[in-house]
Parts: structure tokens; sequence; C-alpha cells
């Protein structure tokens, strides 16, 4: 029964090809706050399987867990569309988690690091579906220049892609590098791949910014978001900032 609930956890803590459950279910679901909820409640109930579990996380977890993290963080430099590279990270964020859960990390802590990794992404997702009213898709290369159109809009969505891919000091951030600590001496090289797919999140947020805040600005005539709206993102990533000093403390 601990193993049929283990292989049920892997569904929620995506682990290949398993994750391709969470993916198809992402991209079908189109409602944006329907999508935040689902990133914030998926890796959770994961959490809970594996403690269901009542058995010790096998070995061979890990090494799928990271194949699989960083098959989608590779998968994620290719991609255009926002809402499948939020899909795209979050699997390779939450399968990392196993690592974790591998190096005895208390269950309480892993769990503020999936709700680090997640927050962000459903911010995103819910940014993606503004662009998508905006400008009929959210697609990167389509246009360009959100920093001279869209000012407020092109700066939440830069400080939310940092927070996606663990920038200093964003609760991300000390979770893969307690992640890579923890790891360091009894997995030395799963410390090291998890640096790599850690590189592989910084190349993709910088390709999705790339195509979407630089460059010339197109001749479209759409409004930026609202004062309030760019407020309350401001809010949502100062507190995820706090909270990433309060998630590293053991670290500082």
């Amino acid at each position: 029964m601990s193993t049929a609930t283990y292989w049920l956890a892997g569904v929620f803590l995506p682990l290949f090809p398993l994750s391709m459950a969470f993916n198809g279910l992402f991209n079908r679901v189109r409602n944006a706050p329907l999508r935040a909820t689902l990133l914030l409640a998926w890796p959770q109930v994961g959490l809970g399987l594996g403690l269901a579990a009542g058995v010790p996380v096998p070995h061979w977890y890990v090494s799928l867990a990271l194949f699989t993290s960083a098959l989608y963080a590779f998968r994620a430099l290719g991609v255009r569309e926002v809402g499948q590279w939020v899909g795209y990270l979050a699997t390779s964020a939450w399968a990392l988690l196993w690592v974790a859960l591998f190096n005895g990390t208390d269950l309480q802590m892993v769990r503020l690091y999936a709700f680090g990794f997640s927050l962000p992404l459903a911010m995103l997702a819910v940014l993606g579906s503004v662009l998508q009213q905006r400008f009929g898709a959210a697609y990167t290369g389509l246009y360009g220049g959100l920093a001279q159109m869209l000012p407020r809009l092109a700066g939440v969505l830069v400080g939310v892609v940092l927070a996606i891919i663990a920038a200093p000091l964003f609760p991300a951030f000390f979770a893969m590098l307690a992640t890579v600590v923890a790891a360091t001496p009894r997995m030395p090289l799963a410390a090291v791949a998890v640096g790599g797919i850690w590189l592989l999140w910084s190349w993709a947020g910088v390709r999705l910014l790339q195509g979407l805040i630089v460059g010339p600005a197109d001749d479209s005539r759409v409004v930026d978001i609202s004062l309030t709206s760019t407020l309350a993102y401001t809010a949502v990533l100062v507190l995820l900032f706090f909270s990433g000093l309060y998630v590293g403390g053991g670290l500082l």
C-alpha cells in the first residue's frame, strides 16, 4: 500500500512519465484563477501522500526526480507560450522536492518550499491571462517592447520571473540553496545536478523576458495594468521577499 501511495505521490510531485498528467490537465484549464489554484494545491497533495506512505523515499526516486526536473527545465527553454512555460517550470521545481524529502528535510519546511515555488508561478499564470486579454495571445516573440508599452506590467513580470527562477532572496532561492547544501554530503552528484537545473531556470527566465520585455514597441494600443493591480502584485513580491528571509534563516 505504501508503494502504491508513493506512485500516486509521483503524479502530484511530478516524476516522468507521470508528470504528463499535470501538464495535460494544466494545458486544458484556461481559467486563470483556476490555474493559480491548481498550481498552489497540486504539490501540497503530493506532500500529503508522501507523508501517508510511511516509508523512506526510495533512492531511485531521487535519480528520476532529477531527470524529470532537468527535462522540463530544458523543455522550457524552447517554449513560447507563457502558460506552457509555467507548467514546465512548475513540474521542474516540484520534482526537486523529492530530493529535499530524501535528505530528511522537515515536512513543514518542504511545504514552505513548495509554496515558495508555486506562488510566483500562480502569479505568472494570472499575468499570462492579462497578456492574452490585451494581445489575443501570451507568446514570447509575438510582440515586444512591453517595457515601453506597458511599463507597470513589464516591471511586475520581471519581479515575478525573478522569484520563479530562484533569484536571491526569494523563497525559491533558499529552497534551492538548502537542497544543494543538504545533498552535498550524501549525494554530491545530485547537488551538482540541482545546481545545473538552477542555471537552466535562469536561462529559461532570461529567454522569456527577452521575448516579452525588450525590443522596439509595436503599434498596438493597449492599456497598462492599473496602479492598484501594480501595488497588489508588488505587495505579494515584497511578502515573498521577506518570507524568503524566514525560510532561509537557518542558512544565513
